[in-house]
């Protein structure tokens, strides 16, 4: 159990309907671990998130479009006239 878990309340309720054999499996993969099977679940569902969560924040780019941004990092353009107006503005609202 971690920190987060500790300190929330527990107030919540998830209800989920399984079939017998479903049950059965879980309660045996929720005894290996050490775990009632409430825990089991809660922990299983937390985990399955998170890796959803963590990959959806992933950004994914061709070989292609690798080498384009790497290149633009590398060699970045030379800044126009409306970034360098821009940048003197920041500046001077600094001062």
């Amino acid at each position: 159990m971690d920190a987060m878990q500790a300190v929330m309340p527990k107030n919540e309720r998830v209800t989920a309907r399984i079939s017998e054999e479903v049950k059965l499996l879980l309660t045996q993969a929720a005894e290996l671990s050490g775990a009632t099977l409430n825990q089991f679940l809660v922990q299983a569902a937390l985990e399955k998130a998170q890796r959803m969560i963590e990959q959806e924040n992933i950004i994914r780019l061709s070989m292609q479009d690798s080498v384009w941004f790497f290149n633009a990092l590398d060699n970045p353009p030379k800044p126009n006239a409306k970034l360098l107006q821009a940048v003197a503005a920041h500046r001077q609202g600094l001062h």
